[in-house]
């Protein structure tokens, strides 16, 4: 699966490192088809290998770098709660709506993979180099959702997985999101504006389009 990738990184995607994934986003065991579970698991192993990470937990918990930064925690209580959230959404709209063509699987999969490429546009290598040659690829040269649907498709992940890890954000914002991406997008938006809510992001690095209009 990996043949293209330096003797480095191959040496890095070990059982451990599978284990470790399946560890700090237990969610993934929600998946029930065990060919997308696995390659689940292999998206988060090749973006950790890939990048200065040795773990999620070392990723810091922001929405994009410096900006939207929970005042504790790390990056997998952001995926797991987003996760969680869209899971219980999906449930519910399935429970009320029985003809809602929903997979929950690619709900479950699209969350864990919502992020799956912030090892990239965090990694503090990629981001001084970016920073000391912003003429040549950009400030990042690719945000997390291109980058994260890059890793997707090159594990095998089905294409409504890839969608997601794509447009979940802003990108997301170019094109029709699916019925799955809607309940991520909708999850993912709903984390940050309620860790908003109760004080738990910096103020110093509240984003500006969840920046109330009023100050008191």
């Amino acid at each position: 699966m990996f043949a293209t990738e330096s003797d480095t990184v191959t040496r890095r995607l070990t059982p451990a490192l599978r284990e470790q994934v399946r560890h700090e986003l237990p969610e993934i065991a929600q998946i029930r088809d065990d060919d997308l579970r696995e390659k689940v698991i292999s998206a988060w192993c090749l973006a950790l290998a890939r990048s200065s990470y040795a773990s999620i937990r070392e990723i810091p918990p922001e929405g994009n770098p410096g900006s939207m930064r929970l005042i504790r925690g790390d990056q997998t209580d952001h995926i797991r709660g987003v996760t969680r959230l869209a899971i219980a959404m999906a449930d519910e709209l399935a429970t009320t709506n029985p003809d809602l063509p929903l997979n929950r699987d690619i709900v479950v999969a699209g969350g864990i993979c919502h992020d799956v490429g912030k090892p990239w546009e965090f990694d503090p290598e990629n981001r001084k180099r970016w920073q000391g040659a912003r003429h040549k690829a950009g400030v990042p040269s690719l945000r997390h959702p291109a980058y994260g649907a890059h890793l997707c498709l090159l594990v095998g992940l089905p294409e409504e997985v890839a969608h997601i890890a794509a447009a979940h954000s802003g990108e997301g914002e170019l094109l029709v999101r699916s019925l799955e991406n809607t309940i991520v997008h909708t999850a993912d938006i709903g984390y940050w504006s309620i860790m908003l809510a109760g004080g738990l992001i910096d103020p110093d690095t509240i984003a500006g389009k969840y920046k109330r209009p009023i100050s008191l």
